[in-house]
């Protein structure tokens, strides 16, 4: 088992250092949740399927990750509290190349 540090700010400003598997098939979205860091039903509404918006996270550090595809792209168009960094945390895998990466979950709307 492969693990990566990720450092996850919540909604609440409290930095948690968390080790993120790499070898389960997870995505940033879903280990916000197995970790607890918001509220039940407060992030991945929709389960993943970028229809909601509601994973929506700021990325800190200077990660190169895999560009938008064009639904991830319209959903955030779509989005509130928007910034130059938003991505969809559903749609980022958790992979090596993630180790060191820096994040904030987006207020809840």
């Amino acid at each position: 088992m492969s693990d990566v540090k990720i450092k996850i700010t919540d909604r609440n400003g409290k930095t948690h250092s968390i080790n993120a598997p790499t070898d389960m098939g997870m995505n940033l979205m879903e280990v916000i949740r197995s970790f607890e860091l918001a509220p039940e039903g407060t992030i991945g509404v929709c389960g993943g399927m970028v229809m909601c918006a509601s994973c929506q996270c700021y990325i800190i550090s200077n990660h190169k990750l895999e560009p938008m595809d064009d639904e991830e792209e319209a959903m955030l168009s779509e989005a509130f509290n928007v910034k130059e960094k938003s991505r969809l945390s559903c749609q980022i895998p958790i992979t090596a190349d993630l180790e060191g990466l820096e994040l904030k979950i987006a207020p809840e709307v």
